[in-house]
């Protein structure tokens, strides 16, 4: 099925190429990547002839197929039987509705008869994956969930710069090892069905990596070797090794370069192997107890975290026994097993995350590094759990104090504000926000958010006002403020100022909701006001001038601030174009 899967495939993309640069045309508002899916199934199991359409085809591809084969039942449901209909209509337009199939007309009619049965369809699809994830969702020894309140409680979490963490990641070892594994497994190194080595490539590994062999057992030395094939995994997250064909590896061209001298690239192979985290939990000769520890290493992180980061190891060790033993039946004798081959069930987890980089142990306490915070951090938030993380006040830059301010309350904001001004001169600091300011045109929220800050700081900003003045996005700011600090030779605001202030305030606005919006819009004036506003503000050159026209003739209960909208956005577009 697979080969005739492709071949079909193959057969089908010039068709759908073409469907999809005639559907940007004819029919924008469809969703043309839903259709592939379609054709592809109509073409396997209705039709030898891609062109041939009959009214049962439909029925048959979408009602008993497509419920088998969808990938994303939500996006199908909204969008897929538009599609279609948009699919249809080109074989028509394009004269390749071939010879025997249903007429257009009748074809779009058992499409109008048969969408509410597909949309069922879909929605039983979704309700039955709510109901497996909610199966699958019991708690676990690493779960986070549980612990999630805690983590909200917490205070605000520092984070320090991407150069501090880049630099710990090169001395990451567990990342050295794994280049070093990838440097010896070499180019195109054969790896067998049952095993990934041969027992002389194993020791030769082993000796690379300045692991030791095991001792003599029972056991095939390729089973005896967990760490060796831990490492292994690792350099596959980090994309250090590399599939080439089948039964064959390489390591990546890029791997003898670790470690990288740019920070983004050493930041990016540590965050892709950010969940090896998992390969630190103890490995048993009993399967069902080696699955009653999984989740050990996450489950003494979050514990970490949650004692802003820093715990005894004792305590962390009498937690996780009890934790274990209540997660799984079996979890106090795994434990106990744990500590019989290992000492402590916690020194497999402890070797691994200060392997990579994430805990120090002393005098019996585990702390969290920096890097381990950053990557804790990103593991809750893959658990959809929201923590109180910004960057180090000393770490932060100007557009990280405007992006993390405008998410907080006033209060908290001005405290932040004042802690970032403390390590600056004035005048520089006022450089940076309008700087920091300048490099998104489309962010508003963070124009007016450092707008307010260089404000505040009263005459000591003007050179700063001065040089925004050059910045079409910043301009209207500069121009207000210099005027009301009174400044000699200042451009005054113009109306096209003025203009570009209000569309920043809408855009806010428009970010909370239509009841904000339209208050909003009533705070410019009474309908004859937004009427004549709406006949020259068009010609505005602002980034967001189109959606928000569009949003005023859509939310605005009046017909003809509606009509005046609309007539301004068809002016906008017809300038723009």
């Amino acid at each position: 099925m697979t080969d005739r899967i492709e071949a079909a495939a193959a057969e089908l993309r010039p068709l759908l190429q073409e469907f999809i640069l005639w559907a940007r045309e004819n029919a924008p508002g469809s969703d043309s990547n839903l259709v592939g899916s379609v054709v592809l199934w109509h073409r396997l199991i209705a039709s030898d002839n891609v062109g041939r359409w009959k009214r049962a085809d439909l029925r048959t591809v979408l009602l008993d197929r497509m419920p088998q084969v969808v990938e994303d039942p939500d996006a199908a449901a909204d969008g897929m039987v538009p599609a279609v209909r948009s699919y249809l209509t080109f074989l028509s337009e394009t004269d390749r509705l071939a010879k025997g199939s249903s007429s257009l007309k009748e074809l779009l009619a058992e499409l109008d008869d048969l969408e509410d049965d597909f949309v069922d369809a879909m929605e039983d699809i979704v309700v039955d994956q709510d109901e497996y994830e909610d199966d699958e969702e019991d708690e676990g020894l690493g779960d986070f969930e549980p612990f999630a309140d805690e983590l909200a409680e917490l205070p605000t979490i520092r984070l320090r710069p991407d150069a501090e963490l880049a630099a710990a990641t090169r001395e990451a070892t567990l990342i050295t090892k794994a280049r070093d594994l990838a440097a010896w497994v070499g180019s195109e190194r054969r790896v067998g069905e049952t095993s990934l080595l041969t027992d002389a490539e194993i020791t030769e590994a082993l000796a690379a990596l300045g692991l030791p062999a095991p001792t003599a057992g029972g056991k095939a030395l390729a089973d005896s070797v967990p760490a060796l094939w831990n490492i292994w995994n690792l350099a596959i997250d980090l994309d250090f090794l590399q599939p080439e064909g089948e039964d064959t590896v390489s390591a990546d061209a890029d791997t003898a370069d670790w470690p990288f001298e740019e920070d983004d690239d050493a930041l990016d192979v540590w965050m892709a192997g950010l969940h090896s985290i998992d390969y630190g939990d103890p490995e048993l000769e009993d399967e069902e107890a080696t699955i009653a520890l999984s989740g050990l290493t996450r489950a003494l992180l979050v514990r970490v975290l949650l004692a802003t980061g820093s715990k005894p190891l004792a305590e962390l060790r009498a937690e996780l026994a009890e934790a274990a033993a209540e997660y799984d039946e079996r979890g106090a004798e795994a434990w106990a097993a744990a500590t019989a081959q290992y000492g402590d069930p916690l020194n497999p987890v402890l070797d691994w995350l200060a392997g990579y980089g994430m805990v120090e142990v002393e005098h019996d306490q585990v702390r969290l590094t920096p890097l381990g915070m950053e990557g804790v951090v990103h593991l809750t938030d893959d658990a959809d759990i929201e923590l109180d993380a910004r960057p180090a006040i000393d770490a932060m830059t100007a557009l990280d104090l405007l992006s993390f301010s405008a998410e907080l309350p006033e209060e908290e904001a001005d405290a932040e504000f004042a802690a970032w001004m403390e390590l600056r001169e004035p005048d520089r600091a006022a450089k940076e926000l309008l700087e920091a300011a300048a490099e998104d045109d489309a962010d508003a929220l963070v124009r007016v958010q450092a707008a307010s800050m260089v404000g505040s700081l009263g005459e000591v900003a003007v050179p700063a006002w001065q040089d925004a003045l050059d910045e079409p996005s910043l301009r209207p700011y500069a121009a207000t403020h210099l005027a009301q600090l009174g400044v000699d030779d200042a451009p005054p605001p113009t109306q096209a100022d003025t203009h570009w202030l209000i569309l920043d305030m809408l855009t806010i606005s428009a970010g909370l909701g239509r009841p904000e919006f339209v208050s909003s819009l009533d705070d410019i004036g009474n309908v004859p006001n937004l009427v004549n506003l709406l006949d020259v503000i068009w010609k505005v050159p602002h980034p967001h001038l189109e959606e928000l026209l569009e949003a005023i003739g859509k939310a605005h209960p009046d017909k003809q601030v509606g009509k005046a909208a609309k007539r301004a956005l068809f002016k906008a577009r017809s300038t723009h174009n």
